[in-house]
């Protein structure tokens, strides 16, 4: 709720992973998971959360202990926190203390695809702001490749090869274990403070 341009009230984000063995118990078949107006990174953290939720239930091996890691991974993409909404018999909702998104970690544009190489599976970026650094953890979206994070283990720099580091306006490539593609973009995976 928005009043004299100050959000007042924003509710926490529903998430069913917690209790989903009680919820597929109860004979649900579909689940919808909210996705229109989220980042391409959002989308697939959850859906793939929940898919692994979902397989682990059917396998009976849905434990405190994955639901536990899985909620890491949401923690890391936006949010507001978390609630079971009143699924669980809870009368009154739970509001987020901040607007906004309170994940532990965001992506920082650094770069474009100028070039991918099919017969190596190398890609190549053109560093257009920030630096990058191998052990960086980077995510490489576009339409088509949807949403694909890796940690980058060696780097290519202006045809170099053994860099550590690349800065902005040098070419790099690096290994990819999926197509990237010339829309495709590179983001530096960055922990909130």
């Amino acid at each position: 709720m928005e009043i004299d341009n100050e959000y007042i009230m924003s509710p926490k984000d529903l998430c069913t992973l917690d209790f989903l063995d009680q919820v597929i118990d109860a004979g649900i078949k579909v689940l919808k998971i909210e996705g229109r107006g989220k980042a391409p990174e959002y989308v697939a953290t959850v859906t793939k959360c929940y898919r692994e939720a979902i397989d682990a239930v059917a396998a009976g091996t849905y434990s405190p202990e994955k639901v536990a890691q899985w909620m890491e991974r949401l923690k890391t993409v936006y949010n507001r926190g978390f609630w079971s909404g009143y699924y669980l018999g809870q009368k009154l909702g739970e509001w987020s203390p901040t607007p906004g998104s309170i994940a532990t970690q965001k992506k920082v544009y650094i770069g474009k695809n100028t070039k991918y190489y099919t017969k190596i599976d190398v890609a190549e970026f053109l560093i257009e702001s920030y630096d990058l650094k191998v052990r960086d953890t980077v995510l490489i979206q576009g339409p088509t490749t949807g949403s694909q994070e890796l940690v980058v283990e060696t780097l290519v720099v202006e045809n170099k090869e053994g860099a550590t580091q690349a800065e902005k306006s040098d070419v790099v490539t690096f290994k990819t274990p999926f197509k990237v593609r010339p829309s495709d973009k590179l983001y530096k995976v960055v922990k909130e403070q």
